[in-house]
């Protein structure tokens, strides 16, 4: 992990694997227990990233519920929500978007590197755009976050941001959860797309935790021998 944060991939699917339907809205995977679970892991990290198009259909907020979580994180002496980051290919981002409107969070924009200028103007003041490469190439934003001091990094989608960061070998510990139903829409969007995955039949991940959370299962994997980041 030498020069990028430990990272972490967060999911929820339903048991055909999809995070999402083809509804207007959003599909809710699990409960109010495994929600809390999730905001606990937030809670512990420098920073969350999603791509675009989570922001475009989720208008997610990505910051940490609970108050005491909160408080304890500024005794520590560190921000009181992670950073935000997200991946543009398009820089198509509205900037009244939860995203860079909730909370106090750094934001920051990673998107192709001859994009920078025409992106920033359309964000104005809302968040920092850097270029990451043509295309976005996912080392170089690891390596530009270990620059901004965030030594742990949780991924929460969606479908190409999964595929990036897997097919690439960047994921240190992956969390799968599993909802008990099926979806069973082809147009639903699917955990990852086809791609080339490091972890196939030859090369299996470590399941290293199974455990249920309400009514979903808990897949806990860790990738290449790696720890849980936390020494």
């Amino acid at each position: 992990m030498t020069g990028r944060p430990y990272v972490l991939l967060s999911v929820a699917t339903s048991v055909d694997g999809c995070i999402d339907d083809a509804s207007d809205e959003r599909l809710i995977l699990s409960g109010a227990t495994d929600l809390d679970r999730v905001d606990a892991e937030r809670a512990g990290v420098d920073a969350i990233l999603v791509g675009a198009t989570t922001i475009r259909r989720d208008d997610p907020r990505l910051l940490i519920r609970s108050a005491e979580r909160i408080a304890a994180r500024v005794a520590a002496g560190r921000t009181a929500h992670p950073m935000k980051v997200t991946i543009s290919s398009s820089g198509d981002l509205d900037p009244s978007a939860r995203f860079f409107t909730a909370g106090q969070a750094e934001r920051i924009v990673y998107v192709p590197a001859g994009s920078v200028g025409p992106v920033q103007a359309r964000l104005g003041s809302v968040a920092t755009v850097v270029g990451a490469g043509e295309p976005v190439d996912p080392r170089q934003i690891l390596a530009d976050l270990d620059r901004r001091g965030v030594r742990r990094l949780m991924v929460e989608g969606g479908t190409a941001v999964h595929t990036l960061f897997l097919t690439a070998g960047l994921v240190d510990e992956l969390h799968l959860v599993v909802a008990p139903f099926f979806v069973g829409d082809a147009d639903a969007p699917r955990f990852v797309a086809a791609g080339a995955f490091p972890y196939d039949v030859r090369h299996r991940m470590r399941l290293a935790e199974l455990r249920m959370v309400d009514d979903v299962a808990l897949l806990r994997f860790l990738l290449d021998g790696s720890d849980d980041g936390s020494a």
